[in-house]
Parts: structure tokens; sequence; C-alpha cells
């Protein structure tokens, strides 16, 4: 599960088949990679307009229910719904996921700004908690516990990969920053645009970098729930999550300006912390 991303290149909340996915899974892995990026992009990139987009993805969303139910879909996207049907079928993909995946990206096509944090919250449990899930799903992990802890470092993820976009997103005309959260700040979306953001603008950040990092804690334990290898790379996933939370605090306001980034120098503090959990 690594840091979600709504950049230009790629939709990055599924691990792409890497070196410590188990063999027998990584063409599923691969599946559903495609399946959430294409529709990421569907939502999110290139010049369409609104209408535009919420058909394309309407018609995504009924060729998801033709491969689910063995009917022939539109043939727009063979290189999506060819690797994902046999998927669906071997692993019984609950398809209710991938729809809540599909509902998340309509909704990033409509809604720039988000008035509370439980707003931002169900948003996060169709955009970030489905990728978590359908992944523990492959597993054969179904308890209660591993789930909430999964739905935990999923938002968690998205969260963190939100204040580490702001520069990002703000420039594109979105605030995930929700609006209750600026106004326990005396901030509003405008005060972050100008060139000398208001008081209180460290606190705000401080305060959503604080949000995502408690949620992370709070699903950390699920890296020993998960079998094998895997098992490593989701101790790769939150510590990396959380070493980019230290570099988007460390720049304080200017995050604002820039995104941060992990460097090589990074690694090793990343896997000696993957190491210790």
């Amino acid at each position: 599960m690594p840091l979600p991303h709504h950049g230009v290149d790629h939709y990055e909340n599924f691990p792409v088949a890497s070196v410590l996915c188990p063999p027998r899974l990584r063409p599923a892995v691969r599946a559903l990679y495609r399946f959430a990026r294409t529709a990421d992009d569907l939502a999110d990139e290139g010049e369409a307009a609104p209408d535009e987009r919420l058909r394309a993805l309407a018609q995504f969303a009924d060729d998801l229910r033709a491969c689910a139910e063995g009917r022939k879909d539109s043939g727009a996207w063979p290189e999506v719904f060819g690797p994902l049907a046999p998927v669906l079928h071997q692993f019984g993909l609950p398809l209710p996921l991938l729809h809540d995946l599909l509902s998340a990206f309509r909704q990033d096509v409509l809604q720039h700004h988000y008035e509370s944090q439980e707003q931002l919250l169900d948003y996060c449990a169709r955009s970030a908690q489905p990728v978590g899930r359908l992944l523990l799903h492959l597993y054969g992990l179904h308890e209660a516990q591993a789930l909430n802890r999964s739905d935990a470092l999923c938002t968690a993820l998205q969260l963190i990969n939100f204040w580490q976009d702001l520069s990002v997103d703000l420039a594109r005309g979105r605030c995930y920053l929700p609006a209750d959260l600026m106004a326990r700040h005396g901030l509003t979306p405008a005060d972050l645009k100008s060139s000398a953001p208001a008081a209180g603008a460290t606190d705000l950040l401080q305060a959503a970098i604080g949000w995502a990092r408690s949620l992370m804690h709070e699903g950390a334990p699920l890296v020993k729930q998960v079998p094998g290898r895997a098992g490593w790379e989701l101790r790769l996933v939150v510590q990396g999550a959380l070493r980019v939370a230290d570099h988007t605090e460390a720049l304080g306001l200017q995050v604002l300006r820039r995104r941060p980034q992990l460097r090589l120098i990074d690694a090793g503090p990343i896997v000696w912390r993957s190491w210790r959990m």
C-alpha cells in the first residue's frame, strides 16, 4: 500500500508487483493497479470537460459490471478489463470495493474543497480504504481488526499525500485541508495562496500532519498480521510515509510553494525503522 498520489503520472495506491509481492499475486496486483490508475486518469488528467469525464467514468463502471458478470464490455479499455476478469473470479474480489473507488474518482471531478474532517474522511473511505481491503482480501485476511487497521493506514497515507501535495493542489484550485480545521486556526483557502500566509498557518499544518500520524500509528500493528514478504513491504510503506510526513513538517510554510521529496539518504532511516518494527 504505497503512498497514494494524485499526480500526473501514477496512481500509487498499489504496490506495482514489487519483488516483495508473492509471485502468485503479482498478476492480480497489476490488474488492480491498472484499473485504479486508468480510472484516476479519466477523472483527473488531460483536458476533458467535467461532463466528458463523468460519462467516461460511467462507461468504465458499466464495463466493470460487464466484466464481473462475464458479459461483453464496450471494448474501450481492453488493457484493463482483459486482465481484471480472471482476477475477479479467481479471488472472488468484492465488487463494491471497486465501485467505491469509482465513486471517489467521480467525486474528484466535481468536488475540490471539503467543509469538514468528517467529509474528507468519507472521501478517504472510498478513495483509499478500498485499496487496503482489496489487498488484504488477496492475502486472505478478513478479520475485523486487520480491516480496521488497514482503513487507518490507508487514510493516513491519503492524508500525508494531500499535505505533501499542497503546493500542487492549491495551484490547481484544489484544497483538501478541511474548512473546519482551517477555521480553528483562523484561516481560509485564500490565506494559503497569499504570498504571506496568515498567522496560524504553521499550527494548521502541524495539526494536519499530527492527524495523519495518529492514524498511521493506529494502523501500524497491521504489519505483524500481513504474512511473509508483504508484511515487510508494508513496514517500508509505513516508515516511508512517516518519513514524508517528517519532511513535510520540516518544510513548514514552504510546503505551500514546493513539494517535499524523499532522497537516497532517506533509505537508511526507513529501512532501519522498518526493521525495528
